[in-house]
């Protein structure tokens, strides 16, 4: 047979006696019932759940392989759990970035406007201090002299 694991008996050949019609209807001989044969993935299923499995000399060779692909499982899920956080934390900087240069942009405008000349001009006139109305002079000297006293 080709398939090792499934040895399915040849049916044989019976041959039927040819009846007569009286004879169909005076016997009422129903045909046995047929029994199902277990698959391949049956078989496999049925000795997992009953763990019989467990006993076979060629599971027990593949255990440590096993094991070590359980271990890349859990590895995979704890990374995708540690990116998700990660994700989650560039998104939360993001946001505060955000937040932290627009307020920056706003107290920059605010420092402009009250830079301004007029704006310190009212500022200073509160504390009693005006703006003089003669531009200031420019005073010249020679650098010689400064440098000899």
């Amino acid at each position: 047979m080709s398939n090792k694991f499934r040895e399915v008996p040849k049916a044989e050949h019976v041959q039927e006696e040819p009846e007569n019609v009286e004879s169909k209807s005076s016997t009422t001989d129903t045909p046995p019932p047929k029994k199902r044969k277990k698959g391949v993935l049956a078989k496999a299923l049925s000795s997992v759940f009953s763990g019989t499995f467990l006993t076979n000399e060629s599971t027990l060779r593949h255990v440590p392989f096993l094991l070590f692909l359980a271990l890349i499982a859990i590895l995979y899920i704890a990374n995708g759990y540690q990116a998700d956080d990660k994700i989650r934390e560039v998104n939360r900087i993001t946001n505060e970035l955000k937040e932290l240069r627009s307020e920056y942009i706003s107290t920059k405008s605010d420092l402009m406007f009250v830079s301004k000349q007029s704006e310190v001009a009212k500022a200073a006139e509160s504390m009693g201090i005006k703006e003089p109305i003669v531009p200031p002079m420019k005073i010249e000297t020679d650098s010689i002299k400064t440098q000899i006293n």
